[in-house]
């Protein structure tokens, strides 16, 4: 995925704690895009297996089919997102919103979510990139470019100063430092005691 070479492996990513999940988005960029759309309002966990949820209802469990996203109708999307277990908790406006954003895919970038990222110049260009698409304000699109650089090496020039503070080493602060079930727990830890003290402070 990215920047890496033809020879070397791409990422294991352990985000869902599903294999077939994090394999889906291990290999399928589209796949890592709607997951990290999904991390709101509801465990990382369960919201990164909803693209395998999804790829599987579509009957492409290898991958996540952009095109196909784009041009359903809207109304069987939903209930596409909709069916038990939902993908998300809020199905209807989801859906809308992982619509929206494969359409862009689609229009920008041929259906090629990789492209988004693939020989970006500089990180700064990346945040540009990321942050026009749908879904994504300012914070998801330093989160996913610090996923990106930290697991996945995508590493444009002055990456690591476009998605401050989520590349700095050792942190614990969002799903882009998430490896394994301790460092999901850190994550955790570093995210109640920060809401803990915006409580305080208000």
């Amino acid at each position: 995925m990215g920047t890496r070479s033809s020879t070397s492996s791409p990422p294991v990513l352990q985000l869902c704690f599903d294999d077939r999940g994090d394999a889906l988005l291990s290999r399928d960029p589209f796949a890592l895009l709607v997951g990290l759309l999904l991390d709101q309002q509801m465990p990382m966990e369960r919201a990164f297996l909803g693209p395998w949820r999804l790829a599987q209802r579509m009957g492409t469990p290898r991958r996540l089919d952009v095109a196909r996203i784009a041009a359903y109708d809207a109304d069987e999307f939903v209930a596409l997102v909709s069916t038990p277990p939902a993908v998300h908790r809020f199905p209807g406006a989801m859906a809308g919103r992982i619509q929206s954003l494969a359409r862009r895919v689609v229009t920008e970038y041929a259906g090629d979510a990789e492209a988004i990222w693939r020989a970006v110049p500089t990180g700064a260009a990346l945040h540009h990139r990321v942050l026009d698409l749908p879904g994504y304000g300012d914070q998801k699109s330093r989160i996913l470019m610090a996923l990106l650089g930290k697991q996945c090496g995508v590493r444009p020039r002055g990456w690591r100063e476009a998605c401050a503070p989520y590349s700095e080493t050792g942190s614990y602060r969002s799903v882009a430092d998430v490896v394994d079930a301790a460092s999901l727990a850190e994550v955790r830890r570093f995210k109640q005691e920060a809401k803990a003290a915006a409580r305080a402070s208000s």
